[in-house]
């Protein structure tokens, strides 16, 4: 599938936002029993050919190849995937590491076992190219696992909060956390892959005891955020959507005062590709 000098230049953005901020850090602070989930969800073994799609810093790529898988990591954003080679020479682990746009992948067909996602292919503005090209590159009979936050859950009432200060989407672009709804899954893929499982599951946060304090963190690390509070700016409307994030997370914290936490709900799909 080729690109359009449109898609081209949407692609140079979503790059820019994901590049913006510092979402190493959030991988760390939070986001890193995620990859494992997934990874174990998939069932991935040595020698299995796996392709981490959206892969950014590796947070399901590592553990893959640290089972002895042969991981291709793929990600649009070449700073995450810098990160990540760093990462995987600290562990000792040996990986491939692709440039490459989630829809459209410069891979063959049915060329890996095991082609996952955790909270990375989500973030394809189109999402039923993306689901053809993960049908595309998994051989039959392989293995497709997701992990994408929920459309009811934290991460996806954070999108709605921000929504009111982003730029209006590009045509056909849908919001991220519909990955993370049952019926749009089976949608996008249809009766090619049949779902052996279709769990929600938590993600607990207790890395920031001040609730105003996680706030920050988004508008500081965040790139969707990042690019939220950037637009807001154009009009003067920055206190408006700190004030809201502000309100969110006090809405949002399952803890005591001096001690807060949260609790982040996902979608971990794992099927096997007709």
């Amino acid at each position: 599938m080729t690109a359009t000098a449109t898609d081209t230049e949407l692609k140079a953005r979503h790059r820019a936002m994901w590049a913006s901020g510092d979402y190493p850090r959030m991988v760390d602070s939070f986001l890193t029993p995620l990859g494992p989930r997934l990874v174990e969800a998939c069932g991935v073994t040595a020698g299995d050919r796996v392709l981490d799609v959206a892969a950014g810093t590796g947070n399901a790529a590592l553990p893959a190849a640290a089972r002895g898988a042969r991981v291709t990591a793929s990600d649009l954003t070449p700073e995450l995937l810098a990160d990540g080679r760093r990462r995987a020479e600290a562990a000792g682990l040996e990986l491939e590491w692709t440039e490459a746009d989630a829809e459209h992948l410069p891979f063959d067909d049915a060329s890996y076992d095991v082609v996952m996602s955790a909270i990375g292919v989500m973030f394809a503005p189109h999402h039923q190219e993306s689901a053809d090209e993960l049908v595309r590159v998994c051989r039959p009979g392989g293995r497709i696992g997701l992990l994408s936050w929920t459309p009811e859950g934290m991460i996806g009432k954070l999108f709605a909060t921000m929504k009111p200060f982003m730029a209006p989407p590009p045509p056909g672009a849908q919001p991220p956390p519909l990955w993370g709804g049952e019926e749009h899954l089976r949608g996008l893929f249809g009766g090619r892959v049949d779902w052996s499982s279709l769990d929600r599951g938590t993600l607990k946060v207790t890395a920031f005891p001040g609730r105003h304090e996680f706030a920050r963190h988004f508008t500081s690390c965040y790139g969707p955020t990042i690019a939220a509070r950037a637009n807001a700016a154009r009009d003067g409307r920055e206190q408006q959507l700190d004030d809201a994030l502000d309100a969110f997370v006090d809405e949002w914290d399952r803890g005591t005062p001096g001690a807060a936490r949260y609790e982040m709900e996902y979608l971990l799909a794992v099927g096997t590709r007709r």
